[in-house]
């Protein structure tokens, strides 16, 4: 029986592992932190539930990935709703949100409404988004990086994807601009907040053929989806799948070295957080469900010094600054979204980025006790400021946010200290503690042309047999977009195995 370890316990690294033990691998799951998911995991505090990180997912629905996964593991998709509308978008000055509704003929209506003579542009995005959408149903390989990968990148092409070459080194910005839309800004100011969750750079940066399916993914017949319970469901359905084929995962167990010889791997070092025993083990395969940054310093600095040097070379990611409250249902107003999204007069920002993405629990959706509520609001942040000078100033900055945040959710919730049960914090060093992320970063690399797709950092490595997962590779960030490239490195794992 072939072997296999996977250093990482988030969506991407458990996805990889349970499917590579559903097909017969002896798989080993290390991961330093206490409980599995990594940004998609959860904590509690007073009775309360609060998800990390990620707060909704996509690709529940028939035919999406999550969907294609739970089923081959036989394991029973979890329970969810529709968010609908997935966002409600306010903008500075702005009263009434701009609702990004499920039902494609509902949203195509309200954004004609909001942002009248941009519909050519929302259409081509629509043609863009159908074919692509088709496309990666087919499980292209991106980058292709041998002969393998390239013919299941060929064989995935179809006659209708051929609309998206013209497209492939297009910004959003580009696309604006070619329909006379870029001096609206109306709808350059949502279109950069919005993709800024997703993408991590702005209308002007993020490239257009990613920005398509991102803008789309929240309509039928697909959408996105608020998970009962909490988003650590899924990764405990995850770690079911795994289990249920033999897998194991351990936890509070950190890899700290890829060990390689010749060029070729050799093993991983491991320690044992709980009683400090370090040793090495072995495997046909490793999995790193790691950022690329992290990748990088798991190797000895004269390996692969070309990859080094591209990793260096790009743009700082961003981190998050979240605040989490434990509120009384009455602070919530009625008819609250699920999902919104504000954006404030710059001189209000929290640090350098204008908007805070804020998730709502549900009545009865298991985040919190009856007759309370959750209310999670991050935003992103320059992630080097958060590890310079001393503990003194990095506590004034964390409480200069804290206040921020809290004034300027207040303007929509009932904030009181009546109404706030539990208040509790996270900066990038909180990231850096709990996931071990670099500098506590977070949402992978920016989607910009030149690291979207063909152009990307690929999920098979220059060493063989070592494998990289997560939100650094194609397609992105997001609990569905690590889930796809933890599916590609299992196929390209199996086609190597069938290979040799």
């Amino acid at each position: 029986m072939k072997k296999a370890i996977v250093i990482g316990a988030g969506i991407g690294g458990l996805t990889a592992g349970a499917l590579l033990a559903r097909r017969g691998y002896e798989v080993k799951i290390f991961d330093q932190a206490i409980v599995p998911g990594g940004c998609a995991s959860t904590f509690k505090r007073k009775g309360f539930t609060f998800d990390v990180g990620a707060t909704q997912v996509a690709g529940l629905e028939e035919g999406g990935i999550h969907k294609r996964i739970f089923d081959e593991l036989e394991i029973e998709v979890p329970a969810a709703t529709n968010c609908d509308p997935a966002c409600a978008v306010f903008l500075p000055g702005e009263s009434e949100p701009i609702n990004v509704w499920r039902d494609p003929q509902k949203w195509a209506a309200e954004r004609q409404k909001q942002f009248p003579g941009s519909e050519p542009f929302w259409q081509l995005l629509n043609k863009l988004y159908v074919a692509s959408w088709k496309f990666q149903a087919k499980d292209p390989v991106l980058p292709p990086r041998n002969l393998w990968d390239l013919w299941q990148l060929v064989s995935s092409i179809r006659l209708d994807t051929f609309i998206t070459f013209p497209f492939t080194l297009m910004t959003v910005g580009d696309a604006l601009r070619l329909y006379g839309l870029y001096g609206d800004r109306r709808l350059k100011t949502f279109l950069d907040i919005q993709l800024k969750l997703y993408s991590q750079v702005n209308a002007d940066e993020t490239a257009l053929l990613f920005a398509a399916t991102a803008l789309a993914v929240s309509q039928a017949p697909r959408g996105l989806y608020h998970l009962q319970g909490s988003m650590q469901v899924l990764s405990d359905r995850l770690v079911a799948g795994l289990e249920k084929y033999g897998g194991k995962l351990l936890m509070r167990h950190t890899v700290e070295k890829i060990n390689t010889e010749s060029g070729k791997l050799n093993s991983v070092t491991i320690r044992d957080r709980k009683t400090d025993k370090v040793w090495q083990e072995t495997a046909d395969e490793i999995i790193a469900n790691v950022t690329v940054q992290n990748l990088i310093e798991l190797l000895d600095r004269d390996v692969l010094p070309n990859y080094r040097k591209r990793v260096d070379k790009l743009p700082e990611a961003s981190g998050a600054f979240v605040i989490y409250l434990g509120v009384d249902r009455a602070a919530i107003p009625d008819e609250c979204p699920p999902h919104l999204q504000f954006l404030y007069n710059y001189d209000e920002v929290i640090g350098e980025n204008n908007s805070l993405f804020v998730s709502v629990s549900k009545p009865g959706d298991g985040r919190s006790p009856e007759g309370k509520a959750t209310i999670i609001a991050s935003s992103f942040t320059n992630v080097g400021m958060w590890w310079k000078g001393t503990k003194a100033e990095y506590e004034l900055l964390k409480q200069k946010y804290t206040d921020e945040a809290i004034e300027l959710l207040a303007r929509y919730f009932k904030l009181t200290p009546e109404t706030i049960i539990h208040q509790e914090t996270a900066t990038p060093r909180t990231f850096a503690r709990y996931t071990a992320r670099e500098k506590g970063i977070v949402g992978g690399i920016g989607q910009r042309v030149a690291t979207f797709g063909p152009f990307g950092f690929a999920t098979r490595t220059p060493i063989k047999n070592l494998w990289l997962v997560g939100d650094s590779v194609h397609p992105g960030e997001g609990t569905a977009g690590v889930s796809y490239c933890a599916l590609t490195a299992v196929q390209q794992i199996e086609a190597n195995a069938s290979i040799n």
